[in-house]
């Protein structure tokens, strides 16, 4: 049989055992479409997508819950501009996305009139070079072999980021003329990860046993599952309060020592901040005034300050992504997962021989377990404030939520219904939630990416949905449904784009003008969408709009039901706006 330069392609998919492709269909990568369904048998399966964007949101949110990639194709130029955004996103959350794309053909000799030229570009990943990892067209067969190979380990190594392969709709329709040796995946890996500087970690070691009151801030360290159980022995170690800035799920929430929605008065008195991963030094140590948009410090000037991680590895020339510029009295470059066992075995050494600072760091988890008991206790009375309303507050719609999933083994994607989940539930396994949501129009995308990851599971995947998010892609809910993907979506539905909105309040307080107009281009209310119509529609399990607050339980707990016996399921609640 005559093989095709798509057909390599194929190959090197399969090879590198990508689980799954994502795509919204595109005449430039025909050959290639081709392949994948008779070459390749589809497997690995294609998850046909409405738009450019859900596609690679989806690789996205699989590859934040497992940490390995699966490729997302896109259209030519068109295709490529409208996951943009997608993409963007990727690379300020750190998953590894490898990103297929097809152009030309490059011959312009073989170009259709009109359509070929407009979708054809001098280098089509220039809009997106700034931030990608890496990116390559390659123009020969044994190029299509070793730059895939590449993308593989630039996107795998840490820190992680999208990478893009662009192939030319010739090459990928003409027969192979010759067949390149493929390289062997496992000696092109992501390699071993960094280790941190023995010295710096002795260091660290007797700063953390000498520290009266001090606090860790953790950001991206739960990304790999040790590092969930390693910080708890460090900051166990140490009598450290541990403040969890969510972008991985980092530290269990019921722990003694978790001081996260409630940290101001700990880092006001800290004299030793050690930041684990944490991309942004500023902004969690800092008050902000939303209206003036200043800020201050927090912590006392005398505080020190250490950090553990990548910081300014792979720095945007770009994008200001990497936020204001912190001074730090110790930066220990490396993969905290490698450190974070190295560095809790130091503590528990040092504490050993210093029976006083011993005795000073377990009189402090006591004394911190107090507070955080007492809190969690705060918010579960605060959650029943206003039980009966309607619209339903946020703090009950949290409250049945986890009533009706507390018993399953549960997922939950992006969302967390303004930290109410965060202060309610029990998240005390590292896979319970793949870090916090990101802006708008992308957490509908990433929750179905999160959910096919652990799609065969028997987990109970669950996504708070905006509905202003969902309001972007509504067509998302058919691929969960084509899928067969179960999740559970509970609608966060204010009927408005509230953040906004709120910033519209403030700003006409401020200004004298009318608080009441603050809602025109904010509000989705006329007509009010009803999400659960529209999810029947695309076969799923649906209920609602629910208004009242008595209904809400029996809703989830069917919604469930249908979930576990392999249904997407939908319930819309009409929520107030926090």
């Amino acid at each position: 049989m005559t093989r095709y330069g798509s057909d390599l392609i194929v190959d090197l998919i399969k090879q590198y055992d990508i689980p799954y492709i994502s795509l919204n269909p595109g005449s430039t990568f025909r050959g290639l479409h081709d392949s994948l369904v008779n070459y390749g048998q589809n497997d690995p399966p294609m998850i046909l997508c409405q738009h450019e964007e859900i596609a690679v949101f989806i690789a996205h949110g699989y590859a934040k819950a497992t940490g390995k990639p699966m490729v997302a194709i896109v259209h030519d130029t068109v295709g490529m501009l409208h996951c943009a955004m997608a993409v963007y996103y990727a690379y300020l959350d750190r998953v590894p996305v490898i990103l297929l794309g097809a152009t030309g053909p490059m011959d312009p000799q073989r170009r259709r009139p009109f359509i070929d030229w407009i979708h054809t570009t001098v280098l089509q990943s220039q809009p997106l070079r700034d931030y990608l990892k890496w990116d390559r067209q390659p123009a020969t067969a044994q190029e299509v072999v070793d730059s895939f190979a590449r993308a593989y380990r630039v996107a795998t190594q840490e820190p992680q980021g999208p990478v893009y392969l662009v192939y030319d709709a010739g090459f990928q329709e003409d027969p192979l003329e010759v067949t390149p040796e493929l390289r062997h995946p496992e000696r092109v890996t992501p390699g071993t990860l960094a280790h941190a500087d023995p010295h710096a970690l002795d260091q660290l070691a007797d700063m953390l046993t000498a520290a009266q009151r001090p606090v860790i801030l953790a950001g991206y360290a739960g990304r790999k599952p040790s590092a969930f159980h390693d910080l708890v022995r460090l900051a166990e170690a140490a009598g450290a309060p541990v403040l969890d800035l969510n972008y991985r799920l980092n530290f269990p929430t019921n722990h003694p020592l978790n001081i996260s929605e409630f940290q101001k008065p700990f880092l006001r008195e800290a004299d030793l901040v050690v930041a684990v991963d944490v991309k942004d030094l500023y902004g969690p140590l800092v008050e902000l005034d939303r209206l003036t948009r200043s800020t201050k410090f927090m912590i006392p000037s005398s505080c020190k300050i250490v950090e553990i991680g990548y910081r300014d590895v792979n720095i945007s020339k770009w994008s200001d992504e990497f936020q204001q510029l912190v001074e730090v009295d110790l930066q220990i470059i490396a993969d905290s997962s490698t450190a974070l066992p190295a560095l809790a075995d130091r503590v528990d050494q040092w504490m050993a021989a210093n029976p006083s600072a011993r005795s000073h760091a377990a009189a402090r988890v006591e004394e911190i377990g107090k507070q955080h008991r007492e809190q969690r206790a705060r918010w579960r009375e605060e959650a029943r404030e206003n039980w009966d309303a309607s619209p339903i507050t946020t703090g009950r719609l949290a409250t049945e939520i986890w009533d009706a999933i507390r018993a399953e083994d549960w997922v939950l994607t992006a969302n967390t219904l303004e930290e109410w989940s965060l202060k309610l539930w029990d998240f005390d396994k590292p896979y319970r939630h793949p870090g916090k949501s990101l802006g708008t129009s992308t957490q509908i995308g990433i929750s179905i990416g999160v959910a096919l990851a652990h799609k065969g599971s028997g987990r109970l995947v669950v996504d708070v949905q905006p509905d202003g998010d969902l309001m972007f892609d509504v067509g998302a809910l058919w691929i969960a449904a084509n899928q067969r993907i179960p999740m559970l979506v509970v609608m966060y539905n204010n009927r408005a784009y509230y953040n906004d909105w709120e910033h519209q309040i403030s700003l006409a307080r401020h200004r004298g003008t009318s608080v009441e107009r603050a809602r025109i281009g904010q509000a989705i209310d006329d007509p009010e969408p009803n999400f659960a119509a529209i999810a029947r529609g695309f076969g799923w399990h649906a209920e609602g709009p629910v208004e009242k607050p008595q209904d809400i339980g029996p809703a989830l707990r069917r919604a469930v039901e249908a979930v576990k016996k392999g249904q997407p399921a939908l319930v819309d609640t009409v929520t107030q706006f926090r």
